[in-house]
Formats: C-alpha cells, structure tokens, sequence
C-alpha cells in the first residue's frame, strides 16, 4: 500500500470521527430549577448544553412538587442552577433524594439583597393568597443589574464544569450583557416619561421590590401588605 493512499485513509477517518455523533462534544448537562434561570442558561450555553427546566414559564417554584424524573434528571446533570434565597423550597430534598453529585449553584450568590418586610410575601395558587416566609426577598432578577450577576454565575459554572467551552460561554454572555444594558436604558426611558404621580402599580404578588428599588415604580399588592387571608378595604 503507497504512503499516498495510506494518508488518504486516514484523512477520511479523521474526517469520518468529526462528523459521527458518537463523537460530537457531548454536550454540559445542566438543569434549571425555573424558566427564568432556563432562559438564562440557554443564553449562556447555547448548543453546548443539554438543558432541563424543571418548573416550567407560568408555573409556581415556591409549591412546586418534584417528580422522579426530577430526580433523574438531577442524578445526570453537571451542573443544577438555582435562585437560592429560599425561593426554591422543593430543591433540598430533591437534592437529597437524587444523591446527584452536579456543582448546585445558587446565582444570588453576590447580590445585594433586600429583606422581606413583615419576614414573607403573598403570593396567589388557585385564586388565593398563600404566605410564603423568608428573610429576604429572593425575586432578585427583577432588577436589569441583578439578571447579570445571574448570567455572571452561570459563566463561572459552566467554565467551572467545562473548561474547553469557556471562550464559548464568556462570548455568549458578553453579548448577552450589551443585550441587559439595552435593556436597563429602555427601562430608564420608560419610567421617565411617566409623570411622578402616575408610577404606582397593584399587582397580585408581591415580588416587585428589585424592580421599584432599581426604577422607581411603585408596586402595590393588597395581600401582601397584611397577614389577613382577605385585603381589607384600607389596604384596597
């Protein structure tokens, strides 16, 4: 057999390697405890995770019920991204119950944090007020300068877990932080030409304190400013 031809037998079999799924880069396995920290990693990591949410958009992460297949899933993954601040109750004994040995990481991790008033906020499940107890305030995303250090975390996790995607992750995230800054400016813009006595909104769960804190928006919820299960006509 030439050289020639022994050469070309192995270009194709490089070749061959490269494209096989068998040995494409196995992708980070990473599980999202809710949509928001989903839509996150998933700027973050793009194709080079496998993600998994465990509580889907419109759905509840202080009463989530977790599943075996949570579980499962959490035995698998590399790494668990989670709010942290006690938001997920649910993720302790997931944990437990799983025995997963992933890298859980919290992206509160750094922020600033604002207590709960009253030790708890209200929140509604089929149509009624439930008291959710916490020291702080765990929506902290709602702030444009919280949601990056959210994606700040899951930068340091995924080049923790995968040190070879790291350039990959960093320039996802570069980009999506110009994205967030856009973001903050429009928001800015917004609420400016909003006149002072007219920046006051009534919502149903009270989990906007971030977001009034970084833009000046006041958020009213009726149950969430009383331990009574019906808002009284004061607070209406």
């Amino acid at each position: 057999m030439s050289s020639r031809f022994k050469s070309l037998i192995a270009c194709s079999v490089i070749s061959l390697l490269a494209v096989t799924p068998g040995f494409a880069q196995e992708q980070l396995a990473v599980v999202a405890t809710f949509s928001i920290i989903g839509d996150f990693a998933r700027q973050v990591g793009g194709d080079r995770i496998a993600l998994k949410t465990l509580v889907g958009a419109n759905g509840d992460a202080h009463v989530y019920e977790p599943k075996p297949a949570d579980a499962i899933a959490l035995a698998r993954a590399d790494v668990v991204l989670t709010n942290g601040l006690e938001l997920e109750g649910f993720m302790d004994r997931l944990i437990t119950a799983s025995a997963t040995e992933a890298d859980v990481v919290a992206l509160t991790d750094g922020i600033n944090t604002r207590e709960e008033p009253g030790g708890g906020h209200y929140h509604f499940i089929d149509g009624k007020a439930v008291f959710h107890a916490g020291a702080y305030d765990p929506h902290a995303w709602q702030s444009v300068a919280n949601a990056k250090i959210y994606v700040e975390n899951i930068v340091s996790a995924f080049c923790a877990a995968d040190a070879r995607g790291c350039d990959v992750y960093s320039a996802n995230a570069e980009n999506y932080l110009g994205e967030l800054d856009a973001l903050h400016a429009q928001i800015l813009e917004s609420v400016q030409a909003l006149p002072e006595d007219r920046r006051t909104v009534v919502v149903a769960h009270n989990a906007f304190g971030y977001f009034e804190g970084a833009y000046g928006i006041r958020f009213l919820s009726p149950q969430g400013v009383s331990t009574e299960s019906e808002a009284s006509a004061a607070d209406v």
